[in-house]
């Protein structure tokens, strides 16, 4: 079992999640968060103050899948969220040692 975690931009949040829907995801969590990297912060003018933003807000998906198709997801995860510029994400992939559906006791690929 393998766990995807994409950083992306916000403005290609549908894109990706139609294409994962496609292929068949169509179990992720999903939360806002910021950061900090290459595209660095920008400053931010609020009733005529100015005010220093260095993090950037970002969306992170968490994918729960089988080992097999952890290639597939992330062809879709480029495909529909890369931009060609600076600050596009990055995607990380975890071993996953297991997984347990509460409501059931269901493991692993029958959890998901």
């Amino acid at each position: 079992m393998k766990k995807i975690e994409a950083i992306i931009r916000l403005s290609r949040f549908d894109k990706i999640r139609d294409a994962l829907a496609q292929i068949g995801v169509n179990f992720f969590t999903l939360r806002e968060v910021k950061g900090f990297g290459l595209q660095k912060g920008k400053a931010l003018v609020y009733r005529g103050s100015v005010y220093d933003s260095d993090f950037i807000p970002r969306l992170q998906i968490d994918i729960l899948t089988e080992a097999d198709k952890v290639e597939q997801i992330v062809e879709a995860i480029l495909g529909s969220g890369r931009t060609g510029q600076v600050g596009d994400g990055k995607i990380v992939i975890l071993d996953v040692e297991r997984i347990v559906r509460i409501r059931n006791g269901a493991l692993d690929a029958n959890a998901i």
